[in-house]
C-alpha cells in the first residue's frame, strides 16, 4: 500500500493501463476484462486488475497532468512492480492535415514543463517510448485497419495556454498536444521499464474540430482494444 494506492503488493498487474479519467479506468475493467475486483479508491482515483483473454492486466487512473500522472506512475513502478506501463487518453492535433479519430502512437515526447530541467540540469533530455511496444502496437493497429500513425507529441503543462505558438511545434514534426506522456516515459527510463502512450484525436486545436460524443467513445473503444491487444503481444 502507498499513500495514493491501496492495494496490497501482488494485487496489481506486471501490465498497466494508465487512462487520466478514474470513470474510463472503470469503464474498461466493466467492459474489456474479466475476474475484475477494485484495488484502489483513494481520492477517487480508481483502479482495478482483472484479466484480458486470460492475460493479467490491470488499469490505474492517473489524473491529468505531469504531477498526477508522476505520482501515481511512481508507485505503480517503484512499489508494486510494475513493469510495462500503456497511457490511453486524448490529444489535440497541431498538425494541419491531421483528421479526428487518428490514433497516434507516442514515439517521443517533447515538453514545456521544467520536470526534467530539476533532474538534468539545463540539458534536454528526450524521452521515448520502448520500442518493442511501439512496433507491436503499429502491427496491431494496422492488422486491425485503424487510422494511426506514429509520431512526436508535445506534453504541455497548461491547458489553457495564452497566445501558443503552436505551428512551430508543427513545424518541427509535432504533431498533437496532450499533457503525461513525457512524465512517464521519463519515469519508466528511470526505472527501467516498458512504456508507451496511444493517443486518440479528439478536436483540433488549429481548426477547432472535435468529435462528437458519441465519435469519442467508439473512437476510445478502438484505442483501448489496441491498448490491450498490445499488451499480451509483446
Amino acid at each position: 500500500m502507498t499513500i495514493h494506492i491501496a492495494a496490497e503488493v501482488g494485487r496489481i498487474a506486471d501490465t498497466v493501463l494508465l487512462p487520466g479519467d478514474p470513470l474510463r479506468a472503470r469503464y474498461i475493467a466493466e467492459h474489456f476484462l474479466e475476474q475484475v475486483s477494485c484495488h484502489n479508491e483513494i481520492r477517487a482515483m480508481y483502479g482495478y486488475t482483472g484479466a484480458y483473454k486470460g492475460h493479467p492486466i490491470s488499469v490505474q487512473g492517473t489524473g491529468m497532468g505531469i504531477p498526477s500522472i508522476s505520482i501515481y506512475a511512481t508507485e505503480l513502478m517503484q512499489t508494486y512492480g510494475a513493469q510495462t506501463l500503456i497511457r490511453i487518453g486524448t490529444c489535440g492535433a497541431i498538425d494541419k492535415d491531421f483528421p479526428l479519430r487518428e490514433v497516434i502512437l507516442a514515439k517521443a515526447a517533447s515538453t514545456d514543463s521544467s520536470m526534467n530541467r530539476h533532474i538534468f540540469g539545463q540539458a534536454d533530455y528526450a524521452p521515448s517510448a520502448d520500442f518493442i511496444l511501439l512496433k507491436t502496437a503499429y502491427e496491431q493497429g494496422r492488422q486491425r485497419d485503424l487510422p494511426i500513425r506514429v509520431g512526436s507529441v508535445l506534453t504541455s503543462d497548461a491547458f489553457y495556454v495564452d497566445n501558443p505558438d503552436w505551428e512551430k511545434w508543427s513545424r518541427y514534426g509535432v504533431m498533437a498536444v496532450e499533457m503525461e506522456t513525457a512524465a512517464l516515459y521519463t519515469l519508466a527510463a528511470k526505472f527501467r521499464r516498458r512504456a508507451l502512450a496511444l493517443l486518440t484525436v479528439s478536436d483540433h486545436i488549429l481548426t477547432g474540430e472535435k468529435l462528437t460524443a458519441k465519435q469519442r467513445q467508439q473512437s476510445l473503444n478502438d484505442m483501448i482494444e489496441l491498448a490491450l491487444e498490445t499488451a499480451i503481444a509483446s
